[in-house]
């Protein structure tokens, strides 16, 4: 059985979110990525294989090198899974805002 690994668990671990962040703007490839951390290079190696396999990251080979870019598409998604609840937090905020901003402490 072949399981795709779960975005979100994806995610969780700040490396790979900053390994997103890097190549949000350009494609890079794996020596590249792992010369921004202070990992071993198997271990970027291992996250970058994370990041592919649950889609946030497509690999696309050009001549000997492998290039990493965004799949736009799939981190769409998880964008538009997490607004509601962003929508929500930001109301609550804005509510508990309101309320402090009429707040008079006891003297």
């Amino acid at each position: 059985m072949n399981l795709r690994r779960d975005v979100f668990q994806a995610i969780a671990d700040p490396t790979r979110r900053a390994i997103l962040m890097l190549v949000a703007t350009q494609s890079l490839t794996a020596g590249a990525i792992a010369a921004n951390f202070d990992s071993a290079r198997p271990t970027i190696s291992k996250h970058l294989s994370i990041l592919t396999e649950c889609e946030l990251l497509e690999p696309q080979q050009n001549g000997r090198e492998v290039y990493y870019h965004i799949n736009a598409k799939k981190m769409k998604e998880v964008a538009d899974f997490i607004e509601p609840f962003r929508q929500m937090w930001d109301d609550r905020f804005n509510k508990l805002e309101a309320i402090m901003k009429n707040y008079k402490p006891k003297e």
